[in-house]
């Protein structure tokens, strides 16, 4: 994708971000940036990964959240704010993103985001392969750590439940044990991946939006399945069938040739375990 492209998608971010509590939708945004909808469509799912009405959604839902934790608004001002009629419609669109009512959430007093502002800093010369090259994948060093929390907040969308401090502690552990695997373009993180050599569990995967459809996830597997957790097959957890939460992070792990495990609940959420066998890798790969 070109830098001209990129800075076309990042001023429709701008816009959209200026305008969170106001009323928008794909027409509106397309006028506003003079683009035609269909285009504007196109070019914005293709680059997010997101629909604009469903990248508005989860950041209206995200920052209604961080109010429910961080002030003391009466939760119908807050759903008149996230651009909902009725406190009602705004609690059933909560509760189908992050599994509680707002109320719940409230007092819970622990935020954590939906999605995160798609921010292009540091990576708008992304990516500098036009065509699939040979990915050259290294354990994640101290260095690494800023860019590669750069990705967790854009992919941040296919991991409920994460809190960034939290996390932080885990990536540094795993740093030093030598379980986190990266993949850099230039100084960018196109792809990251947390794994454990105990039980083969991969506990986060991660692939920069503008590097999509260049097998990054499978050479991250095929990393570890082929060096680093041999004789093991690997596990890794997503949201459940039918969770309107998931933007398809179910299916691209069932095309990566993960199959459905048990059901599990995880820090409150419902999940679903899912495997992929040796076997089934080595097939894969053949």
């Amino acid at each position: 994708m070109s830098n001209n492209k990129l800075e076309n998608i990042k001023s429709v971010i701008d816009y959209i971000e200026d305008h969170l509590t106001e009323k928008l939708d794909l027409d509106t945004v397309a006028k506003a940036v003079h683009y035609s909808k269909y285009h504007l469509h196109r070019m914005f799912t293709n680059t997010v990964g997101l629909t604009i009405h469903d990248y508005l959604q989860r950041r209206r839902l995200t920052e209604a959240a961080k109010l429910l934790v961080f002030s003391d608004q009466p939760i119908l001002d807050i759903a008149l704010l996230a651009g909902y009629e009725s406190q009602q419609a705004f609690t059933d669109a909560f509760v189908a993103m992050y599994k509680m009512s707002p109320r719940r959430f409230r007092e819970n007093e622990r935020f954590y985001p939906l999605s995160l502002r798609f921010e292009f800093e540091g990576s708008l010369s992304m990516p500098k392969h036009e065509n699939k090259p040979h990915w050259d994948i290294s354990f994640a060093s101290e260095e690494d750590i800023p860019c590669w929390m750069d990705l967790v907040r854009l992919v941040i969308d296919g991991f409920p439940h994460l809190h960034e401090e939290e996390y932080l502690d885990v990536l540094q552990s795993r740093i030093c044990s030598g379980e986190a695997l990266i993949l850099k373009d230039g100084a960018a993180a196109a792809g990251i991946l947390l794994f454990s050599h105990e039980n083969g569990s991969i506990d986060f995967m991660g692939c920069h939006p503008l590097y999509r459809n260049m097998g990054i996830p499978r050479a991250l597997l095929s990393k570890v399945m082929g060096e680093l957790v041999k004789e093991k097959d690997l596990s890794i957890t997503t949201y459940r069938a039918g969770d309107k939460a998931d933007t398809g992070q179910r299916r691209e792990i069932q095309e990566l040739g993960f199959a459905e495990a048990e059901l599990l609940v995880e820090f409150g959420y419902p999940t679903q375990k899912f495997i992929l066998k040796q076997e089934d890798s080595e097939h894969e790969e053949s």
